[in-house]
């Protein structure tokens, strides 16, 4: 996470996943019905108390006489030090808090706990969080998290809530490069007055919480932010307007009596990027009926085959499946997490490289990393399987496709329209 420090300065922050990635515990809470509650923390930042000396330079060319060092006491800046005292205390440095679980009276008692600990508001059964709409059928074990209201205010901010309506992501059979970018000094001030990096990063808040159905036309996209091209913000006008017309599409989980399980699905597409002839890596998982989590990405290397692109897809979603287990076995409440994660490729090549250890003319070249993925197989995490190409509900993560396809597959990782009979 890039933040600014109290100087003014641009930072990386390293942030712990297992601390802020909670959306495989929302499956779970449809599934066995728990409660969720919300409570907001106010000014969190300033309840973070340090326990130690931090000074601070001040800036260059600040013209102070009397004080040239401030010494700080409350975590009032974004320091290293300030956020880990909050999390010392087991309180985020978020200010909104979700308290899940099916014992009433001991969610009480924590509830009563952080009122006393910080200044506390309390926002009963939790509705709207982070620009998240929850909603939630309980009769049905139902829970579904929709963007309409972030949807709408973006598609204001760039004048795009009167546009046509799309019917899919990004066109198919559309190919964007990077010749597509203005190479005069005119052209180049024309497009600077396109808010073009500011879209993709408001379009891909969404992608990330509830919008995996974007995740390809967001990668793509994105990486002509330096000097985007008119092909370029066509493409990202697109994209408003497929979600101007699947703003009230939910991502939907629960509405299952069957055990739920994690399940994986891996895909790629061969060579798909015109500048470097790198493939495109798709995978997403799925929890309890909803994709809990997903990825679109150029791959690192240039893949000499089909199954070696595969080969290489099916590595990354191994690695993310690990975490998965990892996290999921912590919190124990998916009992068939003990078993292997079962991870879908559609490339018998690909499938063949993973479960045998062998060396081939054609595949001895692939970078050692990539063989990580027999060791997780061989120690029992995943296990991977062959599905039918058109099966494979990461297709629509690595390729524009039409759009009677891209709908089916995204109704089969969770995103539908809210049935107001349920």
């Amino acid at each position: 996470m890039k933040y600014r420090d109290a100087k003014g300065k641009a930072k990386i922050y390293p942030i712990n996943e297992h601390l802020i990635r909670g959306y495989p515990q929302k499956p779970n809470t449809a599934y066995f019905n728990y409660e969720i509650w919300q409570m907001d923390i106010k000014t969190a930042f300033l309840n973070g108390k340090l326990t130690e000396d931090v000074y601070m330079n001040n800036q260059r060319g600040l013209k102070i006489l009397r004080i040239l060092i401030k010494h700080l006491e409350a975590g009032t800046y974004i320091l290293m030090s300030e956020s880990k005292s909050l999390v010392s205390q087991k309180v985020s440095s978020s200010r909104d808090i979700l308290l899940i679980g099916n014992d009433v009276p001991t969610l009480q008692s924590v509830k009563s706990w952080l009122s006393k600990c910080f200044q506390m508001k309390d926002l009963g059964e939790a509705a709207y969080i982070l620009g998240i709409k929850i909603y939630r059928n309980r009769s049905r074990r139902l829970i579904r998290l929709s963007q309409s209201t972030y949807i709408d205010k973006i598609l204001k901010k760039f004048r795009m809530d009167e546009s046509k309506k799309g019917f899919i992501p990004m066109q198919h059979g559309i190919v964007l490069s990077k010749t597509q970018c203005p190479v005069s000094s005119q052209d180049q001030d024309k497009m600077k007055s396109v808010p073009y990096a500011s879209a993709i990063g408001s379009i891909m808040y969404v992608m990330l919480c509830t919008r995996p159905d974007v995740a390809y036309s967001v990668s793509v996209t994105s990486r002509y932010q330096q000097n985007p091209g008119e092909p370029h913000w066509v493409a990202v006008k697109n994209i408003l307007k497929y979600l101007r017309r699947t703003k009230d599409m939910y991502l939907v989980f629960g509405g299952s009596e069957d055990e739920i399980s994690v399940i994986g699905y891996s895909d790629a597409s061969f060579q798909t990027d015109r500048d470097d002839f790198r493939s495109q890596s798709g995978y997403v998982f799925t929890l309890n009926g909803g994709a809990i989590s997903w990825k679109s990405s150029k791959q690192d290397t240039i893949a000499d085959s089909t199954t070696e692109a595969e080969y290489i897809a099916a590595s990354d979603a191994a690695k993310e499946a690990v975490w998965l287990r990892n996290f999921l076995s912590d919190l124990r409440v998916v009992a068939s997490i003990s078993r292997p994660i079962d991870i879908f490729c559609d490339n018998s090549g690909a499938v063949a490289q993973a479960k045998e250890p062998r060396e081939h003319h054609k595949s001895r070249h692939i970078l050692r990393k990539y063989h990580l993925i027999r060791e997780i197989i061989g120690r029992g995490d995943v296990r991977i399987c062959k599905i039918p190409t058109e099966d494979n509900v990461a297709d629509p993560l690595t390729k524009s496709l039409a759009r009677v396809k891209h709908e089916a597959h995204a109704n089969s990782i969770g995103m539908q329209y809210l049935d107001t009979s349920s």
